[in-house]
C-alpha cells in the first residue's frame, strides 16, 4: 500500500528545529515533503509555486512573524490548517493568534503534542474541503438552474393554492412584458382570456387534490402587456408539502408561434391567399351542408330554403395576364372578388375556385327572376374600368347559374353532391361564354349531356393534335374584277377517326376554352408557310400569293409568339410579307390596347395584318388609322344581305370607302351568289372569297388551282 504525502511549508530560521520537527512529523506515517522558508517573499514564492498540505511557523524569526506568515497565507486565499511551534509564546500572544486564524499552537519542548495536532487539522481540514465541495457544487447547480431558469424560452410559475403569484421566472418579460415584481402578489386569473378561464380553474383544482402529479398539458391564451394575446400550453404540478417550494409550479412554453402557423395552414387550406375569399375546398364544404340541410328539410315535409350558385369566369383574363402581366392580373383579380362581394348579400358567400373562376352561394331565393337580376348587377359592376397599376383595364364576366330544387322556381338542379351542382352551374357557364362575352345562362338537365359530349370532344381533340389527324384546306382569294388568284386563306379541319370531317365550329371553341389553341395554332401557322413556300418553289411565277392564317387572342399575347413566327420563317424559307394574319375585330381592338408592342414587332417582319369579320366589332373608327393595319375583311353577314336593298349596300360601299380612304385593300367574305359578286364590284371591293369563287381546297385540289390559273393567265 503507498504512503500518502504529507507536504509541509515550515516557517523556521534554526535548522536544528526544522531537523527535530522534520524527524517528528516523520512519525504520522506520511511520505514527508517539506520546505524551509524564513522570509515573507520566500514564503510568497513557495505559496504560489507549489501545493501544500499545512504551514508550520516558528512565533519569532529575525524578519518574519507567524502572525505576518498567518496574515501572508490568508490573503493567498488557501484554507490550510496553519500550526505555531515555538520556544516560548505569551497567552496574550497565542489568544490572539488563534483569534487572528491559526488553528492550534505546540511548544517545541512539548513536541509530543505535533503529531496528534497535525492529524487532527489534516481531518478537519479534509473535511473544510469536501464541505467546501458540496457548498461549491450546490452554488453552482443553483446557479446553473436559475440561469436556466431566467434564461429558458420557457416560463416558470409557482402559485399559492389560491392562484397568487409567488414566483414567475424573467423570461416572462420577453414573452408577457410585465415587470416581474409588478407581477408578484397578482392573481394569475386576471391575466388569462375570460374564454380559457374555466379550463384553467378546472386544472388548478385536480392539481390541488393530487399532491406530486403533474396534470395535462392545456392550452390557453394571456394577455400581454400591450393588451396583445399569446398562446401558452401549461403543465401544473402540486408541490405545495414541498417546503422548498411550497406552491403549484406551472410550466409555461409560448405556442404562438405555433398557433399562428396552425391558423395560417388553416387559412390556406380554406381561403385563396391572393383575395382573402374562401377556395374552393370552403365554398364546397358550405355548399355540401346546405344541401344536407335541404334534404332534411324535403324528408320532412317542410319548405326547403331555395338557394342558387353562379359560377363566374372573367373574359379575356389570359389576354390581360399575358400582355399586362401577372402583377396586374393579380391586382384584377382581387378587385373583382372586392366588387363580387359588393354585389351580394350578408349571408351569401363569395369564392375564389379557378385561376380567373369565382363562385357564388346565393341563399334566401325567390324565383329565377331574382337570380337574373343578381347576375345582371354582377355584370354592370365588373364592366366598369378596372384602374391598375395607372391603366384602365376593361373585361367582362361570363356567368352559369344552377338553382336548387324541383319547383316551378327553379327547374335546374336536384343534386346531392356539391360538387355536382357546383359542375352544372359550371357548364351553365360554358353555354353563357359561348353566346359571346358578358352573357349569363341558367342551367337545364339537357346542358349536362352536351357537357359530357364536350368533354369527350375535348379529349378526342388532345389526342387527335398528338396523332396528327388535323389537316389544312385553303380557300382561294381572288380579285373579283380579274378572277386572278391572290392568295388562300388556311382553314383547319379535323378529320376524327370515328366521326369523319369534324366542323371547325366544334372544336375551335373547345381548343381556345382549354387552351389546346396554342399548340393547334402552332401547327397551322407552321403548316400554311410551309405549303405556300412549297407552291412557290414548284411555281415561280406564283410568288406573290399569299397565306391568310386566323389567330386567337391568346395566341398574340404568347410572350414567345415573335420568336415562334421567326422559327417558322427561317425554317420554311417563307418572306414574311407573303403571310398575312387574320384578327378578329374584337382581339384586334384587344391586342392594340393592351400589347401594341406585339402588332409593331409584326409590322417589323413586314407581315400583313388582317381585321377578320370586319363591322361585327365595336371598334373605334377614330382609332382605326392608328392601328398597323393592311387589310379589312367584310364579314359574311353584310355580303348575305346585299339583296335586300340600299341599306346593306351602303354598308359595304361605307366599309369598303373606309378601307380605301385609309389605304388598305378589302375582302368580302362569304361570296355565293354571282349577284353578290356583281354588286361587290359595283361597290369597288376588290377581292372576295366564297363557296360561289372556290370552296375550301386540299393541297392537292389547291396545287390543280395554281398551275391552271398559271396556265390561263399566260
Amino acid at each position: 500500500m503507498s504512503q500518502a504525502h504529507l507536504r509541509v511549508l515550515l516557517v523556521e530560521d534554526c535548522e536544528e528545529d526544522a531537523l527535530l520537527l522534520m524527524r517528528e512529523l516523520r512519525r504520522t506515517g506520511y511520505k514527508l515533503f517539506l520546505q524551509r522558508v524564513e522570509t515573507a517573499a520566500a514564503m510568497q514564492k513557495q505559496l504560489v509555486e507549489r501545493e501544500w498540505d499545512m504551514v508550520i511557523s516558528d512565533y519569532s524569526l529575525p524578519t518574519f512573524s507567524a502572525p505576518e506568515a498567518l496574515k501572508l497565507l490568508q490573503q493567498t486565499g488557501l484554507d490550510l490548517p496553519f500550526i505555531i511551534v515555538s520556544g516560548y509564546i505569551g497567552e496574550d500572544a497565542a489568544v490572539a493568534a488563534m483569534k487572528a486564524g491559526a488553528h492550534d499552537y505546540v511548544m517545541k519542548d512539548n513536541l509530543a503534542r505535533l503529531i496528534p495536532a497535525v492529524e487532527r487539522e489534516l481531518r478537519e481540514a479534509a473535511v473544510r474541503r469536501q464541505n467546501q465541495l458540496a457548498e461549491a457544487g450546490r452554488r453552482e447547480s443553483e446557479q446553473r438552474f436559475r440561469a436556466l431558469i431566467e434564461n429558458a424560452t420557457d416560463i416558470v410559475v409557482i402559485v399559492d393554492k389560491d392562484g397568487i403569484f409567488r414566483y414567475i421566472s424573467p423570461s416572462q418579460e420577453r414573452i408577457f412584458g410585465y415587470k416581474t415584481e409588478a407581477l408578484l402578489g397578482k392573481k394569475c386569473l386576471d391575466y388569462i382570456y375570460p374564454e380559457d378561464v374555466p379550463l384553467a380553474i378546472a386544472t388548478m383544482k385536480r392539481s390541488i387534490k393530487q399532491p406530486r402529479i403533474s396534470q395535462a398539458a392545456i392550452e390557453c391564451r394571456l394577455f400581454r402587456c400591450n393588451g396583445s394575446l399569446c398562446f401558452l400550453e401549461a403543465v401544473a404540478t402540486n408541490l405545495l408539502d414541498d417546503p422548498s417550494v411550497k406552491g403549484v409550479v406551472i410550466n409555461c412554453h409560448d405556442i404562438t408561434e405555433r398557433k399562428q402557423a396552425e391558423e395560417q395552414l388553416r387559412f390556406y387550406a380554406f381561403y385563396d391567399p391572393l383575395t382573402g375569399l374562401p377556395n374552393r375546398t370552403l365554398f364546397l364544404e358550405n355548399l355540401g351542408h346546405l344541401l344536407d340541410r335541404t334534404s332534411k328539410q324535403d324528408m320532412q315535409d317542410l319548405s326547403p330554403a331555395r338557394f342558387a350558385v353562379l359560377f363566374l369566369d372573367l373574359d379575356r383574363f389570359d389576354v390581360i395576364k399575358y400582355s399586362l402581366g401577372h402583377l396586374v392580373a393579380d391586382e384584377l383579380l382581387s378587385a373583382t372578388a372586392a366588387r363580387l362581394v359588393r354585389c351580394v348579400g350578408i349571408a351569401d358567400m363569395v369564392a375564389r375556385v379557378g385561376i380567373d373562376e369565382f363562385a357564388l352561394l346565393l341563399t334566401q331565393i325567390e324565383d329565377v327572376a331574382q337570380v337574373q337580376r343578381i347576375a345582371q348587377k354582377i355584370h354592370s359592376s365588373i364592366a366598369m374600368p378596372f384602374h391598375l397599376e395607372g391603366r384602365e383595364v376593361f373585361t367582362t364576366a361570363s356567368i352559369g347559374i344552377a338553382i336548387a330544387g324541383n319547383s316551378p322556381i327553379a327547374p335546374t338542379t336536384n343534386y346531392d353532391r356539391p360538387e355536382d351542382f357546383l359542375r352544372a352551374a359550371d357548364t351553365a357557364m360554358y353555354y353563357a361564354k359561348r353566346r359571346g362575352k358578358g352573357c349569363s345562362d341558367v342551367f337545364d338537365a339537357s346542358m349536362h349531356a352536351h357537357a359530357l359530349a364536350r368533354l369527350e370532344l375535348e379529349a378526342d381533340l388532345r389526342r387527335g393534335i398528338e396523332r396528327q389527324e388535323l389537316l389544312l384546306h385553303y380557300q382561294p382569294i381572288v380579285s373579283l374584277f380579274t378572277g386572278r388568284l391572290t392568295g388562300f386563306e388556311a382553314l383547319v379541319r379535323w378529320n376524327h377517326p370515328q366521326m369523319g370531317l369534324v366542323s371547325p365550329g366544334d372544336f375551335i371553341p373547345a381548343a381556345e376554352e382549354t387552351g389546346l389553341i396554342l399548340p393547334l395554332g402552332s401547327w397551322v401557322l407552321r403548316e400554311a408557310c410551309r405549303q405556300l413556300a412549297c407552291w412557290q418553289k414548284q411555281f415561280p411565277s406564283a410568288s406573290s400569293l399569299t397565306m391568310s392564317v386566323n389567330l386567337a387572342g391568346l395566341q398574340l399575347v404568347q410572350p414567345d409568339l415573335i420568336d415562334q413566327i421567326d422559327r417558322i420563317l427561317k425554317e420554311t424559307g417563307l418572306e414574311g410579307h407573303r403571310l398575312k394574319l387574320e384578327l378578329t375585330e374584337t382581339i384586334f381592338m384587344e391586342i392594340a390596347e393592351v400589347a401594341p408592342a406585339v402588332l409593331e414587332q409584326l409590322k417589323a417582319r413586314k407581315i400583313q395584318l388582317s381585321i377578320d369579320d370586319f363591322g361585327t366589332g365595336y371598334s373605334s373608327l377614330s382609332r382605326l388609322h392608328q392601328w398597323p393595319l393592311d387589310t379589312l375583311k367584310i364579314d359574311r353577314s353584310f355580303v348575305n344581305r346585299l339583296s335586300l336593298g340600299n341599306e346593306s349596300s351602303e354598308v359595304v360601299r361605307t366599309i369598303v370607302n373606309l378601307a380605301h380612304n385609309l389605304g388598305l385593300d378589302v375582302i368580302a367574305e362569304g361570296v355565293e351568289t354571282a349577284d353578290q359578286m356583281s354588286q361587290l364590284r359595283s361597290l369597288q371591293c376588290q377581292c372576295g372569297q366564297g363557296n360561289f369563287l372556290s370552296k375550301p381546297l386540299d393541297s392537292k385540289t389547291a396545287t390543280d388551282l395554281i398551275e391552271e390559273s398559271l396556265t390561263i393567265k399566260h
